[in-house]
C-alpha cells in the first residue's frame, strides 16, 4: 500500500524543474513517479512497470532534465547528449511536447524526430547543438548511419513503451541503437513498459547498469475508475447497436476502435452520414494530416475519433469520455492500451466493446490477462437505431479525405 502522496518540493530536484513541474499543474507524484524517482535520483538505471495515464512520461522526463542540470558537460554539435526512443509517432510527438512543458525553464534544447514530416529540417536540427532527441526507431537510426548525429555523448538513455517495440517488430533497431551508446556504467538508462515479462528485463539486463525493477501495477491492469461492458452482436447489428449506444451515452468525445484501416474510415464515414461527425487516423494516412486531426480531437471541436491501434497508445487526451472497441482486439495487451484511452489522471470512463462473431475469440485470452470477467450487457431492441441514415450532404473537401462507395447501409 502507498502513503500519503510524495510532493515534488520534497524530491532534491534542480529548481528549473521543480519550476516546469508547477507550471505543468503537478505537486504530488504519481506511484510510478514515487517509485521510480528517489532511485534515478540515486543515479540507479530503472526498469518500470506502470499503466498507460500513470505519469511514466514525466517521470523519466523529470529524471532525464535532473541528471543533464547537474551535470558538467557541455552540448556540442550533433552530438545530443540524451535520447528518447518511443515506437510510433504519436508517442514521440505527445513526449516532445510533455517535455517542452516540463522543461521550459531548463534551457535544455529538445528535438523530435520521426517519419513522414520534415525530413529534411529534422535532419539539419540534429546537426546543431541538441540536448535531447525524442524519436522513433527507424528515423534514429537512419540518421545514425548517415552520421548527422553521434551516440557517443549520451549521458541518459529512455526506451518507452518496450513492450510495444517488440510487438511491432522494432527490436533488432533497438540493439542497433544501444550498442551504439557508451558502455552502460558511463550513462544512465530507464526502461519503460506497460508489461514487464521475461523479454523486456531480458532486453534490460542486457544494456543497462543492474537496473531495479519496479512495478506500479502489480495486481490490477485496468484503471479502476473505467466502467467496462460487453456486448454479444452479430456482425450486421454491430453498427445499429453503436449508433443506439452513441444515442444513450451522449460522451463528449469519443474514441472508437477498430482492428483494420478500411474499417476505421469506412465507420468513420458511416457515422458522418447519420449525424455523428467523426474522423479517422490509420497508418497509411499524411502524418501532417493524423497530427491535424488528433488536434482537433484534443481541442474538442471533433466529438469522435476513429482509429486502429496506432492512436492505442502515446495519445494523452484529457476527458475522453468514452472508449468503444468496435471490434475485439485480438492482441489482449492492446485492449488494455485502448480503454487505457478514458478515465486518465484520476478522470471516470466507461469503456464499451462490441463482440462479434468474427472477434469473439480474442476474448478468452483478453480476461484472462486482465484476471477478471468483463461485465456482459444484453441490449434491449429499442437500443439499435435500425433507421436509413439521412440524405448525403454535399461533399466538402477534406484533407486527406477519399470518398468511398457504399453499396448499403442498415
Amino acid at each position: 500500500m502507498m502513503g500519503k502522496p510524495v510532493a515534488f518540493q520534497t524530491l532534491n530536484l534542480p529548481k528549473p524543474v521543480l519550476r516546469g513541474i508547477e507550471a505543468a499543474g503537478f505537486t504530488h507524484c504519481t506511484q510510478i513517479q514515487e517509485l521510480t524517482l528517489p532511485l534515478i535520483l540515486e543515479g540507479k538505471d530503472v526498469a518500470g512497470q506502470a499503466q498507460t495515464g500513470t505519469g511514466k512520461t514525466a517521470a523519466f522526463l523529470i529524471a532525464c532534465f535532473t541528471r543533464l542540470l547537474r551535470s558538467e558537460r557541455v552540448t556540442a554539435p550533433a552530438l545530443p547528449r540524451a535520447i528518447v526512443v518511443a515506437p510510433t509517432r504519436e508517442l514521440t510527438v505527445q513526449i516532445y511536447e510533455d517535455a517542452r512543458l516540463l522543461g521550459q525553464f531548463t534551457r535544455l534544447n529538445i528535438l523530435a524526430v520521426y517519419g513522414g514530416i520534415d525530413y529534411h529540417g529534422q535532419r539539419e536540427a540534429l546537426r546543431q547543438k541538441v540536448d535531447i532527441v525524442v524519436g522513433t526507431p527507424g528515423r534514429l537510426i537512419d540518421y545514425s548511419r548517415q552520421r548527422v548525429y553521434s551516440l557517443k555523448a549520451i549521458e541518459v538513455v529512455v526506451i518507452d513503451e518496450a513492450d510495444r517495440m517488440f510487438d511491432m517488430g522494432f527490436i533488432r533497431d533497438i540493439r542497433y541503437i544501444m550498442r551504439r551508446l557508451p558502455p552502460y556504467h558511463l550513462r544512465q538508462s530507464f526502461l519503460f513498459s506497460a508489461t514487464l515479462g521475461y523479454r523486456e528485463m531480458e532486453l534490460a539486463y542486457e544494456f543497462m547498469n543492474n537496473p531495479v525493477k519496479v512495478s506500479a501495477t502489480p495486481e490490477q491492469l485496468t484503471v479502476a475508475q473505467v466502467e467496462e461492458v460487453l456486448y454479444h452482436v452479430s456482425r450486421e447489428e454491430k453498427l445499429p447497436l453503436l449508433l443506439g449506444l452513441l444515442k444513450r451515452e451522449r460522451g463528449e468525445r469519443i474514441l472508437i476502435f477498430t482492428n483494420t484501416k478500411r474499417g476505421a474510415q469506412g465507420l468513420a464515414d458511416r457515422l458522418t452520414l447519420y449525424g455523428y461527425e467523426s474522423r479517422a487516423i490509420t497508418g497509411d494516412i499524411d502524418q501532417r494530416i493524423r497530427l491535424k486531426v488528433i488536434e482537433t480531437f484534443k481541442r474538442g471541436e471533433l466529438p469522435i475519433l476513429v482509429a486502429t491501434d496506432v492512436a492505442s497508445r502515446g495519445l494523452h487526451i484529457e476527458r475522453v469520455t468514452h472508449v468503444v472497441n468496435y471490434d475485439v482486439p485480438q492482441d489482449p495487451e492492446d485492449y488494455i492500451h485502448r480503454i487505457g484511452r478514458t478515465a486518465r489522471a484520476g478522470a471516470s470512463g466507461k469503456a464499451i466493446t462490441l463482440a462479434d462473431e468474427k472477434y469473439v475469440l480474442g476474448l478468452p485470452a483478453i480476461e484472462a490477462l486482465v484476471g477478471y470477467k468483463i461485465p456482459v450487457e444484453w441490449p434491449e431492441d429499442e437500443l439499435f437505431l435500425k433507421t436509413a441514415p439521412p440524405s448525403r450532404p454535399p461533399a466538402a473537401k477534406r484533407p486527406g479525405h477519399r470518398r468511398t462507395t457504399r453499396r448499403s447501409f442498415p
